[in-house]
């Protein structure tokens, strides 16, 4: 019998070998490709899924960081702007803000708006890099739905162990939005008073009158006492005798405080004259007379000091009784 021969324009059939996938035969392919790159199988059953799934991947990379890139870029502008000598039209629409915009760039403002600018970087990249790797994963067939339940379980059990530091943050950040206090300001905090020294998002960290310095959680801050936003307050509580000439200890009580103010020392710290309210107090031990004087932030008891050291020298040259029991309650002249 005789075995037909093909025509010679017949396409001969490409020869598979038993080990190699089907795929590995079709010319120019990714399967063919890899096959030849690594001798392996299952990479060149995977090849096509391996080259769309890592295009993907790495445009969803490029385009986080691009996202990421701007964010920060935009948030660095906002916070160099609150910090150096601009104040932004949120702020200028609060009456109290409003009136200090034109003053100058303090320390304070510029540590409150950079600790803000770090928590919104830090926020923003959190967002962006957690849909990033949720895009990815959902390219790689992953299948999402009991991730993210364990990862809410997960989350439910840290904020139930971790609610007292969820709440110093917050409490932080409540406290830099609202500028209740800052670095260099004396506050009373309740269980602590003395000079802020830093203000983070999860402590405050100040120094009392011996030097001993204090953190305190900022979740656990109930109430703030701010003796340095503005301006503040000397007072000076004058103890008298019973038998003393209240209209005299006025007198020359108000002439002390005149004169000791037009001192240089005392001078630049003075914003308005010098109050004498009179009698406060009258007591068992004797009468007190109380005069008040506004200064700077932080001045007050420098000036106090001035003021109680004038006005018991002129007392005491005038003559006027003093009391031979002082108020315990009261500071002394």
């Amino acid at each position: 019998m005789t075995t037909p021969v093909p025509p010679p324009d017949a396409a001969l059939p490409v020869m598979i070998s038993p080990d190699q996938p089907a795929c590995a035969a079709e010319a120019g392919s990714w399967c063919a490709s890899f096959y030849q790159w690594t001798n392996s199988d299952f990479l060149a059953r995977s090849a096509d899924t391996i080259v769309s799934t890592t295009l993907s991947v790495t445009l969803i990379m490029v385009f986080a960081l691009i996202a990421r890139y701007l964010i920060h870029r935009a948030i660095n502008q906002v916070v160099e702007g609150a910090a150096s000598s601009r104040v932004s039209k949120l702020i200028g629409r609060t009456p109290r803000l409003r009136a200090a915009g034109n003053a100058p760039v303090t320390p304070r403002r510029a540590q409150r708006a950079r600790t803000i600018g770090s928590v919104l970087r830090s926020l923003s990249s959190v967002v962006v890099l957690t849909i990033a790797a949720v895009m990815v994963l959902a390219e790689f067939g992953v299948a999402l739905g009991p991730i993210l339940a364990s990862a809410g379980i997960v989350g439910v059990a840290v904020g139930f162990g971790a609610q007292n530091l969820v709440r110093d943050f917050l409490s932080g950040m409540f406290m830099l939005l609202e500028d209740q206090y800052g670095v260099g300001d004396i506050v009373d905090l309740g269980d602590a008073i003395g000079v802020v020294e830093a203000v983070g998002l999860r402590i405050t960290t100040l120094r009392d009158l011996k030097g001993t310095v204090w953190y305190v959680r900022n979740g656990e801050i109930l109430r703030v006492g701010n003796m340095s936003q503005g301006y503040a307050v000397a007072v000076v509580d004058v103890p008298l005798a019973h038998t003393a000439d209240i209209p005299l200890a006025t007198a020359l009580a108000e002439r002390a405080v005149t004169d000791r103010v037009a001192v240089k020392d005392v001078v630049d710290s003075v914003l308005e004259p010098p109050q004498v309210l009179g009698v406060d107090r009258v007591a068992p031990e004797g009468v007190t007379l109380r005069l008040t004087v506004k200064v700077k932030p932080g001045d007050q008891f420098a000036v106090q000091r001035a003021l109680n050291a004038a006005i018991a020298d002129s007392l005491e040259d005038a003559g006027v009784p003093r009391p031979t029991v002082f108020p315990t309650s009261q500071s002394s002249a």
